[in-house]
């Protein structure tokens, strides 16, 4: 054995097929190697950074001694190890990865240092998970929102009522609201909050499926039922025992599946398709929907009586416009989650862009909210998101405002969005959402410029 950890081959090959990534560098600190695992940890080729400083690998625990500005050496020559540090590197494509860092410096035989070894272990998925165990806390500590739902406005308080008055009973509920405004976070609030928690919560799209696979998602199958049917099958309602079954979009449930559900809901047992063997289930049905059931009913599309059977408790989730006091609060949750899944040192948003943002009516809700941060994000050249890195769409709702009101609103509007930005003509057009050119004119054609003076 100690033969074997002599040969340098052997040595090499252990060093090469390492998952953490290695790096040597002399005593001035120039990397004399890194091996295949630091090259992915970092993002360089070997040959990028061989000969040059270690401080190319930019670690935020690095402490440079800077002399006359062009020398640079680090610290771990002075304190001799470093064990199990948690620090951020940058690498060559500018993410971040998070690591775990040991180094230790090397001397000779007569006790002279002539370098040191560096270890690195990506902890960046631990990291990621870190942040989310930190942020459930915070949502179960209600310092923000509840049980993943955030807002601290007075329609979300209510909400949160609802949940904890609906998870102490078993009866049916129906949450009602725009797509987008949390209506499946809602339902599983009400399942984790209920005597239920430690058993299913199963969910199920019924607008997903047509009607013969709706029905055989829902209750299951026996074997031969159908072509195909090689098996029996359990369905979602079984799958569910003892627990929760959340049937969204329920306002497209075609009618015949309607019929079926309502004796579940009443008799409390299902029949696979193809078996006329009922089974008793034992759950609690949530639904929810983004259409008016009532308006549906008088279509002849909903059954009268099943709405009623599975409205005991309802539930509205308010539309994000109803709750913009809670846009802030959102903004900055999402960004920061997302920012860290994507690696991006993006952490704050401009005045000016969280203005923007604020105004919008967001039809998409929380659902659109996020999708814009997420473009945001990936837009910003800084580590702040500014007004010019939001998608066109958040601008249109004012471009339409301004071209639908009276002049004196116009003119008023424009004047208001001018002194905002100290008469800055591009700033003003793009909080208007119009082109420069645009305000130039409208500002000619309203008498705008001459009024100036006496504005400010």
């Amino acid at each position: 054995m100690n033969d074997i950890l002599k040969d340098p081959v052997f040595l090499m090959k252990l060093l090469e097929t390492m998952a953490e990534g290695l790096m040597v560098v002399d005593k001035e600190g120039n990397i004399l190697y890194i091996n295949p695992a630091c090259e992915t940890i970092t993002g360089y080729k070997k040959e990028e950074v061989i000969g040059k400083q270690c401080t190319i690998f930019n670690t935020s625990t690095c402490v440079i001694t800077t002399n006359n500005g062009k020398q640079k050496k680090c610290s771990l020559f002075n304190v001799g190890c470093v064990s199990h540090r948690k620090c951020e590197i940058k690498r060559k494509d500018g993410k971040t990865v998070h690591i775990l860092k040991n180094a230790v410096i090397l001397d000779d035989s007569k006790g002279n240092i002539i370098g040191a070894v560096e270890v690195m272990t990506d902890i960046t998925s631990l990291y990621i998970k870190e942040i989310e165990i930190n942020e459930l806390k915070q949502e179960l500590s209600n310092s923000y929102g509840f049980m993943g739902l955030i807002g601290n406005s007075t329609v979300m308080k209510k909400l949160y009522e609802q949940i904890e008055n609906a998870s102490k009973s078993d009866v049916p509920v129906i949450i009602s609201g725009e797509s987008g405004t949390g209506k499946e976070l809602v339902a599983e609030a009400i399942h984790r909050l209920s005597n239920r928690k430690s058993n299913p919560f199963i969910k199920v799209n019924c607008a997903a499926l047509n009607e013969f696979l709706l029905e055989s998602e829902l209750f299951g199958h026996v074997k031969g039922a159908f072509t195909g049917a090689i098996k029996d099958r359990t369905g979602r309602f079984e799958a569910a025992q003892n627990g929760s079954i959340f049937l969204d979009e329920i306002g497209d449930m075609p009618l015949s599946m309607q019929v079926k559900l309502l004796r579940v809901l009443q008799e409390k047992e299902i029949e696979r398709v193809g078996d006329h063997k009922p089974i008793k289930v034992n759950v609690r049905v949530i639904a929810a929907t983004n259409k008016n059931l009532f308006d549906l009913i008088q279509e002849g599309k909903f059954r009268e009586d099943l709405f009623y059977r599975i409205n005991v408790i309802p539930i509205n989730t308010p539309s994000l416009k109803h709750r913009k006091e809670d846009i802030p609060l959102l903004i900055n949750h999402f960004l920061k989650r997302c920012a860290t899944i994507n690696n991006r040192n993006v952490y704050t948003i401009s005045p000016s862009a969280m203005e923007a943002l604020e105004y919008f009516d967001w039809p998409g809700n929380v659902r659109q909210l996020i999708n814009t941060i997420e473009y945001a994000l990936m837009t910003a050249k800084d580590n702040i998101i500014k007004f010019t890195d939001l998608p066109e769409y958040i601008f249109s709702s004012s471009r339409t405002q301004l071209i639908t009101t009276k002049k004196d609103e116009k003119k008023q509007g424009i004047i208001e969005a001018l002194n905002k930005h100290k008469w800055n003509r591009s700033l003003a057009s793009r909080h208007l959402g119009i082109s420069r050119v645009t305000l130039w004119k409208l500002m000619k054609e309203l008498g705008i410029e001459s009024e100036r003076n006496n504005l400010n």
